[in-house]
């Protein structure tokens, strides 16, 4: 494991930040539980499923998840702006904290509209956390542990999906008379968020955050404190990255003073970044993922399932997720982010076809053994899901961007995860309530077509440096970390040789020349 964790430090520190993640899934999941509580329906005034007037309702549970999800566009494209100005740090505590005031206004909400406005508030802030968190995590990671340590967000958001699918289960069994059933859960999602705001003075700024600000000093010491290793005590490894962010930021400024504002748009390189951000996060969402996690207990009910069933069965579906995340934190850097994007997607490509077959024999049927079939096809598809795209597509989003535009670009693929999310959310409970299984077929064809993309045009980044991954979309790398030249390595140690007076532990032997993953 000392390959994938440096120190206990950067452990503690990518870990922390994941309260936020859990934040977040539990907010983006939570409604999924509690439109399985009848005393959600009578506290706002709603018609129950099966009732006259549930189209209204259903139309409803879709503006409570837009309404969310337009919330997420916006926190993510302010993070765009803010995390640059005040730092991926601060984004994280703004974040943190705008989501606890949505999660109390959620939790107190006595009619549609306020609840409408409390789930916009609470979306804001998990627009700017999941935005933020990802590109934190990269950025205080070794180029060896990226990849598992940036997995950790997905590891904690399988944790949220948990948390919010078992205390919806737990409190059904409030009485029947109390509120408690849908307060309660709708309340829990400002725990996370609360501990993470309190105990976020022990964060350190990114450091790629405080070269920008021209802060090398701070930046180094930062860097030190997080890479340094039992098998390298006195930071060289660290100094070595530091070289090369540093020549890499100088680099990318000399070329900004020719392209100017909005650098994301302006070349052709980072343009085929924020489409490839875009798509690929927005074509996600139409796997299906939300679909399940937040009307699983739709669909279990329209299999025939009554009483507690459907949210036992929501909860043990989330539950898988958090084995099949750790396994990609462990075997993303070895297996390949390609590899992964491709398995998973075909895997979920091919559930969603078996689905909506049985589904179209089946549904309303008395056949326990289609409709068992189906339910297994539910299930199989979330592990193609948790164990190679949930975690790997935060962590490919976040990597691809050089330093001075990854707020920016990860913003955008955000914003196509939102988006998605909003066409996939709202359109849900209708079309599930309109026409049934054949809702699978907008799920199928763009999670085929997603899968043609990704094997044809996305290049592999594991096992590189941030600033390495730049010439895999064809930009002018200024120090190579991996395969450095001999000039490179020449250079590097002459430098150090200048700031020590002639005197200086750094060779060339320093240079791992490891092989790239092209």
């Amino acid at each position: 494991m000392g390959r994938l964790i440096p120190n206990s430090f950067n452990l503690a520190v990518v870990l922390y930040v994941a309260l936020g993640s859990t934040a977040c899934s539990y907010g983006l999941s939570v409604l999924g539980s509690t439109i399985g509580q009848p005393t959600f329906y009578t506290g706002l005034n709603m018609a129950p499923p099966g009732s006259p007037g549930y189209s209204h309702t259903a139309n409803l549970i879709s503006a409570y998840n837009g309404a969310n999800s337009g919330g997420a566009i916006l926190g993510a494209g302010f993070t765009s702006w803010f995390a640059d100005w005040a730092g991926r740090k601060r984004s994280i505590q703004l974040g943190a904290l705008i989501l606890v005031i949505g999660g109390a206004i959620s939790a107190a909400s006595v009619n549609p509209a306020m609840f409408i406005i409390a789930r916009t508030i609470a979306g804001v802030g998990i627009g700017m956390l999941i935005t933020s968190i990802p590109m934190y995590q990269s950025e205080v990671s070794t180029p060896e542990s990226r990849g598992f340590m940036c997995c950790m967000h997905g590891v904690m958001f399988a944790v949220g999906y948990s948390l919010s699918a078992w205390i919806g289960f737990g409190s059904f069994f409030s009485p029947a008379d109390s509120s408690f059933g849908w307060r309660f859960p709708l309340a829990f999602q400002c725990g996370p968020s609360l501990l993470l705001l309190l105990g976020s003075s022990f964060l350190p700024f990114s450091p790629r955050w405080l070269l920008q600000q021209d802060r090398p000093e701070e930046a180094l010491a930062v860097l030190k404190r997080l890479h340094t290793s039992k098998e390298d005590p006195q930071g060289h490894e660290a100094a070595r990255e530091f070289y090369q962010m540093r020549r890499q930021l100088e680099l990318d400024r000399s070329i900004k003073a020719k392209t100017g504002a909005f650098e994301i748009f302006k070349t052709p390189s980072n343009r085929k970044r924020a489409l490839f951000a875009f798509f690929f996060m927005f074509g996600n969402m139409f796997t299906g993922i939300l679909v399940v996690t937040n009307y699983g207990i739709l669909l279990y009910e329209a299999i025939g399932l009554s009483g507690f069933m459907p949210l036992l069965l929501s909860g043990i579906y989330v539950l898988i997720t958090f084995p099949c995340n750790v396994f990609t934190a462990l075997y993303v850097d070895t297996i390949g982010r390609r590899t992964l994007l491709l398995i998973g997607l075909a895997g979920c490509t091919i559930c969603n076809i078996f689905e909506c077959a049985l589904q179209a024999a089946y549904l309303g049927s008395d056949n326990k053994a289609g409709l068992n079939a189906a339910i297994f096809f539910i299930f199989f598809f979330v592990i193609f899901w948790a164990s190679c795209l949930d975690a790997t597509q935060y962590l490919y989003t976040a990597e691809i961007f050089p330093t001075h535009i990854r707020s920016q670009g990860t913003a955008v693929g955000m914003a196509g995860l939102f988006c998605g999310t909003l066409v996939v959310l709202m359109a849900g409970p209708i079309a599930l309530n309109d026409i049934g299984w054949k809702f699978y077929f907008v799920l199928i064809i763009p999670t085929a077509i997603e899968w043609v993309c990704v094997y044809l045009w996305f290049p592999e980044t594991k096992q590189r440096s941030l600033e390495d991954i730049a010439e895999a979309f064809g930009d002018k790398v200024a120090v190579h970390y991996y395969q450095a030249t001999l000039e490179e390595q020449t250079a590097y140690v002459e430098e150090e040789l200048k700031k020590n007076d002639g005197k200086t532990e750094a060779t060339s032997e320093l240079f791992e020349n490891k092989p790239s993953s092209e």
